[in-house]
């Protein structure tokens, strides 16, 4: 019996491991860009983070879809969970140091590069990348919102960009914004009906992912 309870003992911290869930943490330090620093969150249920400050304690939140959060975690899996190095070794410029980490309770993994010809580690780098290109997209367009109404048009116009070329991820933090410009009038009139316009594709969007041989 005391012997059972030893072992019981000592499963008991594996047991709390596997079912931690996991957590991917993408860094990126670029001097020479902007922003010069990212750091992303992603827990596995699709709640993020995204912060341009290492000590920032008020990071932006969101939440990925299903099926982004899925190829993340995916293409991290195909990585090993970022055991193993992807760093490609070739002579190119330098294009910021990024670091892979992984989470899951006291286990993690992590590996830095600059580029990769790893085609799993390419696709998820530019995973991170489209994110940062949205939560860019939000900073703009909530800084106009709030301190440059004339600048507002300009900023949804390259959230339609973003959202065209299909880099845009987690549209639904952007609802507020939107329907904010919708219903004021002190903004633009073709700020509002590009809100709008925009607000309508987002909310779209689930229901012909969910739909995809409904008619258009």
């Amino acid at each position: 019996m005391k012997r059972l309870i030893l072992l019981l003992a000592a499963a008991l911290p594996l047991m709390a491991e596997s079912t931690t869930a996991p957590r991917i943490i993408y860094t990126k330090s670029f001097p020479q860009s902007v922003p010069a620093y990212v750091r992303i969150q992603i827990e596995r249920n699709g709640d993020a983070t995204y912060q341009e400050a290492a000590d920032d304690d008020d990071p932006l939140k969101f939440t990925l879809s299903k099926s982004d959060t899925d190829m993340l975690f995916d293409l991290a899996q195909k990585l090993g969970n970022f055991t193993r190095p992807i760093e490609s070794g070739l002579k190119v410029a330098r294009m910021g140091d990024k670091t892979l980490r992984w989470e899951q309770g006291a286990e993690h993994h992590e590996v830095t590069f600059n580029f990769t010809v790893d085609p799993d580690g390419q696709a998820l780098n530019d995973g991170f990348e489209k994110i940062i290109e949205t939560e860019q997209d939000y900073i703009a367009l909530d800084r106009t919102v709030h301190f440059d109404q004339l600048g507002v048009n300009d900023a949804l116009l390259q959230l339609e960009v973003t959202w065209d070329q299909k880099r845009l991820v987690a549209p639904g933090q952007f609802y507020p914004l939107l329907n904010r410009i919708v219903k004021n009038e002190s903004y633009l009139h073709m700020a509002r009906e590009r809100a709008a316009k925009l607000l309508e594709a987002f909310q779209a969007a689930p229901a012909a992912a969910a739909n995809p041989g409904a008619p258009k």
